[in-house]
């Protein structure tokens, strides 16, 4: 009998090594590998994982034993390793980048306890007028909740107030009285804190700098008061700009994901697979599915610094329109003015408000910027990134002109005016 059980094995082996050769001829492309993970049962009860790669942008195909069956049940895509052969890794400790059945389930039981219900009831004279759902997120364990502004609080101008009584409740059912600590329109994120004599749970933030359109992600909240709603989906666009969506003033960048997001998930996290906050979701296209749109939370961190160091955010002005160059662009307007100066690369002023910092400096349309405060400069996020809240300091920025021509100027940014 046992000598039959060896043959079998030997025979299954055989199948995987076969069907994996077969994977290896499938094609030539070598831009990107993937990876075989074949578990070969043995005679210890603690299997192995053996990773190999594969000529072929794929999916990694994972085989376990389990009575007597070899299942494919998860998949990962990443770019080249850095070396052919990943190794042999424990059962116990399979790499991480691998997507099994539970992979989910993990990451939003990682958050879930931290995500509230918020809902606020607007109150005149002592007669109940209305109420709204949102949702959020403790971020500390001392009761501070991210939310969405709009969930919280009515704007006129840039000045809001709460929108009455903040109820709080939590996936335990534990409810509580909240209050507005910060609030800012423009990103469209505020601050709630709670107070509570018992322990409550915390979500760890993350990042979305690392984010790439189709990573895996999940949306939680409370759409429709439905509490505990977990959802998932794939990150559409890592950086789909306002104007795209028909927004006007400051330009903003969002996460777009195809997690459904409906009426009451406003203020919810976004979370990677980790169980990280990695954005908070904040809307969904009106009368389409699969269209939502979260504030990165690397954006929300320089918020939440912004609040604590003024308690608002400070936004400096320089009333230069901006534009990222690339070489089509370039070329393009070569050819519309051969005088166009010869840049590769660099940041286009196409227009100057009148009576702004930067017409003061000395900025001209047509001015292409290639450094920045000391330091060069491609993208129009690195201006920002460098500008932070720098209000009413000079700062020094390189230009070329027309003919070649370099320019030095020095710019003194003011504090925007969102109100105008």
């Amino acid at each position: 009998m046992s000598g039959i059980l060896r043959r079998f094995g030997l025979f299954r082996t055989a199948a995987i090594a076969g069907f994996g050769s077969a994977v290896l001829c499938c094609s030539a492309d070598d831009r990107f590998r993937a990876s075989v993970a074949v578990r070969v049962p043995g005679p210890s009860p603690d299997s192995l994982w053996l990773t190999c790669p594969t000529l072929f942008d794929s999916q990694c195909l994972l085989f376990s034993h389990k009575s007597g069956i070899d299942a494919l049940y998860s998949y990962r895509v990443g770019p080249l390793p850095s070396s052919d052969v990943s190794g042999i890794v424990d059962d116990k400790s399979k790499p991480s980048d691998y997507f099994g059945r539970d992979t989910i389930a993990n990451a939003a039981a990682k958050v879930a306890p931290a995500v509230v219900n918020i809902s606020t009831h607007q109150d005149f004279y002592g007669i109940v007028s209305g109420k709204s759902i949102g949702s959020g997120t403790i971020i500390n364990k001392d009761g501070t909740i991210l939310t969405s502004a709009h969930v919280v609080v009515d704007f006129m101008g840039t000045r809001g107030s709460a929108k009455g009584k903040i109820e709080v409740t939590l996936q335990d059912g534990r409810k509580f009285e909240g209050k507005v600590v910060n609030a800012d329109l423009h990103s469209d994120i505020a601050i709630v804190k709670i107070n509570s004599e018992t322990p409550l749970p915390e979500a760890k933030l993350g990042s979305s700098s690392r984010l790439r359109p189709g990573d895996w992600v999940i949306a939680l909240g409370c759409p429709h008061s439905l509490q505990n709603t977990v959802t998932a989906g794939i990150v559409s666009c890592v950086d789909r700009k306002s104007s795209d969506l028909g927004f006007s003033g400051m330009p903003r960048e969002y996460l777009q994901t195809d997690c459904a997001i409906n009426m009451g998930s406003s203020g919810g996290p976004l979370v990677n697979m980790d169980g990280e906050i990695i954005g908070v979701n904040m809307m969904k296209l009106a009368a389409a599915d699969g269209l939502g749109f979260s504030v990165p939370i690397d954006s929300v961190s320089k918020i939440i610094e912004h609040f604590k160091r003024s308690g608002r955010v400070i936004r400096p002005w320089l009333g230069l329109k901006m534009l990222d160059l690339n070489e089509m662009i370039i070329a393009q307007l070569k050819k519309q003015d051969a005088s166009f100066p010869n840049v590769s690369k660099g940041i286009l002023v196409p227009m100057v408000t009148p009576r702004s910092p930067g017409e003061r400096a000395g900025f001209c349309p047509g001015d292409v910027v290639i450094e920045f405060d000391g330091k060069p400069v491609e993208r129009v996020k690195e201006v920002i990134e460098i500008l932070g809240d720098k209000v009413g300091v000079p700062i020094k920025v390189v230009v070329k002109r027309k003919g070649d021509k370099l320019v030095t100027l020095s710019v003194i940014p003011e504090e925007a005016n969102l109100d105008i």
